[in-house]
């Protein structure tokens, strides 16, 4: 399973990073915008962990790219603000699939992961 994580912050990005690993996922890193769309383009990741507030470039930047660049990409959005709190991220991009606090636990991560991955991706007509 390929993931994307965007993440500016690299201890948490690694944190993900070698749990997913350690599930046998073929994980990728980028901390910005542009390391993001060139990743999407390159790799063509079934999930992405998009951090909702980069701290260098757009989220939705990034998740409008994947969803023309990569169709099937789903995003799972993490955030450590309030932006977004009441779902409305679902109306913003198409490809979200959830929504949680950056101090998930990597292990419910990877479920989300699993879950979403096996899913195909929500068509909106």
């Amino acid at each position: 399973m390929r993931v994307l994580i965007v993440e500016s912050e690299p201890e948490l990005a690694g944190l993900w990073c070698r749990h997913l690993q350690r599930l046998n996922m073929d994980v990728r890193v980028a901390t910005t915008q542009a390391e993001a769309t060139r990743q999407i383009a390159q790799t063509y990741p079934e999930i992405m962990i998009l951090d909702l507030v980069l701290a260098n470039g757009s989220a939705l930047a990034v998740s409008d790219f994947a969803s023309y660049r990569s169709p099937d990409t789903q995003v799972i959005f993490v955030t450590d603000t309030s932006f977004f709190s009441d779902g409305s991220i679902f109306a913003h991009a198409q490809n979200a699939c959830a929504f949680v606090q950056s101090e998930t636990p990597p292990d419910d991560l990877a479920a989300m992961i699993e879950y979403y991955a096996a899913r195909p991706p929500a068509r909106i007509a």
